[in-house]
């Protein structure tokens, strides 16, 4: 279940917290192909049916910023944040790519909240984001995040 927020207040009452996790989302081919597309990262262990299946992971895998790059729509499954009038990803602190991401697999979004600061007509917070792949102990990703949302 989300948790849902709709002032810089609650926004900073969340710091500490646990926020939840996203629904499970399956990695797919086309899904890959298309962000090789988008990137012009056409590497064989992500495109390559027949060479990545005789690569070292069995099959292709995801780029690592195709699961970075699922934050936004994940997080926002996880915290609904109302009458805001803008959110902006302001950066990454650390980002750690710890398993690849066969194709087929699923992975979700846990995040907490380890800070948040009021800044001109919002609040910035930092977000500690673990990708999880169904079945495995090993996150594929883990990463800091800071967004500014504006109200």
């Amino acid at each position: 279940m989300a948790s849902t927020v709709g002032s810089i207040a609650e926004m900073l009452s969340l710091v500490g917290n646990e926020l939840g996790e996203s629904n499970w989302i399956e990695i797919t081919q086309p899904r890959i192909n298309t962000f090789a597309d988008a990137t012009d990262d056409h590497q064989w262990i992500h495109v390559d049916l027949d060479r990545a299946a005789a690569g070292p992971f069995g099959a292709p895998i995801a780029h690592g910023y195709l699961t970075l790059s699922l934050v936004i729509p994940l997080l926002e499954q996880i915290l609904v944040i109302e009458n805001k009038t803008t959110s902006i990803n302001y950066g990454l602190e650390k980002v750690r790519f710890t398993a690849p991401v066969p194709v087929g697999s699923r992975i979700r979004l846990k995040a907490s909240m380890t800070d948040a600061v009021e800044v001109p007509s919002g609040v910035q917070v930092t977000l500690d984001c673990v990708f999880e792949i169904e079945g495995q102990e090993r996150p594929a990703c883990v990463a800091t995040v800071v967004h500014r949302h504006l109200f």
